[in-house]
């Protein structure tokens, strides 16, 4: 697969078969993670991967799923949850770069999870201080993301802009999901 058609595929899923994921792929997802470029290389990150699924139930009350949909269509229900996540935890005085490497090393870990069509989900919207705890993160550190694994039970698809200009990803009546992209000459300038 190209970076092209990576890129291209690798869109967010919600719903997930309940196959659980080969740890060689955890592991290629966490050291990508790792050797990610950050910010003076200080590499201030730590990752913890949740995989046992003891512990990913416990996660998933955790998160909060979909902001643009109704959580009825947009929150996967029993059957539909993710198999992993891989949560990214700030040490304390990481810097100002850190956030930057925090969005590098993500995309470090879903690119290679969809390497292998491992599909996933950059969640924001977490129960931090319960995850810290959950997790037994250390109380100067920070949660700052968390990113749900597993192979997709739907469709997620690139479609143009509508005429109402309305950018919310919506599902159709199979729950695939639309995510519009505005043009390239919209937002890209070449000089």
């Amino acid at each position: 697969m190209t970076l092209s058609e990576l890129c291209i595929g690798c869109r967010t899923y919600r719903r997930f078969t309940q196959k659980a994921i080969p740890e060689d792929v955890l592991r290629a997802c966490l050291e990508n993670a790792r050797l990610s470029s950050t910010g003076a290389n200080a590499q201030t990150l730590r990752f913890i991967c949740v995989k046992s699924p003891e512990m990913v139930a416990k996660m998933q009350p955790l998160v909060k799923w979909a902001a643009a949909l109704p959580p009825e269509i947009g929150t996967p229900k029993a059957g539909e949850q993710p198999t992993a996540f891989i949560v990214i935890v700030k040490k304390a005085g990481s810097g100002a770069f850190a956030d930057v490497d925090v969005g590098i090393a993500a995309h470090a870990i879903v690119m290679t999870a969809w390497e292998s069509g491992v599909g996933s989900c950059m969640m924001g919207a977490i129960n931090r201080p319960e995850i810290a705890a959950l997790l037994g993160v250390d109380a100067a550190d920070t949660v700052h993301l968390a990113v749900a694994l597993g192979y997709p039970a739907h469709k997620s698809t690139i479609v143009p802009v509508p005429e109402s200009g309305v950018l919310k990803y919506y599902v159709d009546e199979n729950r695939d999901y639309y995510v519009p992209k505005k043009p390239f000459d919209e937002l890209v300038k070449i000089v």
